[in-house]
């Protein structure tokens, strides 16, 4: 199953316009929940930006304070990564850069483990979601206003139905949702 996560603004947005994401840091109770999603993975298709981003992870010994986070360093640094980029980007440890089309690559991640596959980064997931790759969305619902930035989603013209799956509420004030996406056969 290819699944969207990210953690989205009240108003849709996933970085500010500076690119930020200081307003997302989430509760030790959330941080748990991702430790736990992060483990239960079989690989991440990732743009360049949210690459970047979360290769602290993997470079920064500081980040391995407490036990958690050492979890955490240790899940993301072994997680297989396929990563996306129209420029030159140097790739470390369990990364590749993508040599194919993104619906190959994709096919080849969810084919090569039994275990569900992430695609992060607002423009690479929104590639997905417009070839109908995309099974599940996720989001954690933060409870800001941005105001704009970049869109969790971009621009389409179709609609898609997605179905409820699950709800959750995460101190302080973070709101999972869980939606299937309601694949539909083509028209003939």
């Amino acid at each position: 199953m290819l699944i969207y996560t990210m953690t989205v603004s009240a108003d849709g947005f996933v970085e500010d316009r500076d690119g930020g994401i200081d307003w997302s840091a989430p509760s030790d109770e959330l941080f748990e929940f991702h430790l736990d999603r992060v483990r239960g993975l079989g690989g991440h298709l990732i743009g360049r930006r949210l690459y970047e981003t979360m290769l602290v992870w993997e470079t920064d010994p500081s980040l391995r304070s407490s036990s958690a986070f050492t979890e955490f360093a240790d899940a993301w640094t072994d997680l297989p990564k396929v990563v996306f980029s129209r420029s030159p980007v140097e790739v470390r440890g369990n990364a590749r850069m993508a040599t194919a089309p993104l619906d190959d690559e994709i096919r080849r991640m969810l084919a090569s483990t039994d275990r569900d596959v992430e695609i992060g980064g607002a423009d690479l997931a929104g590639q997905a979601f417009g070839l109908g790759l995309v099974d599940d969305i996720r989001v954690f619902r933060a409870p800001v206003v941005l105001g704009g930035g970049t869109s969790f989603f971009p621009p389409s013209d179709t609609m898609t139905r997605l179905a409820l799956v699950e709800t959750r509420t995460f101190e302080p004030d973070i709101v999972f949702e869980h939606y299937h996406v309601v694949h539909t056969a083509a028209a003939n």
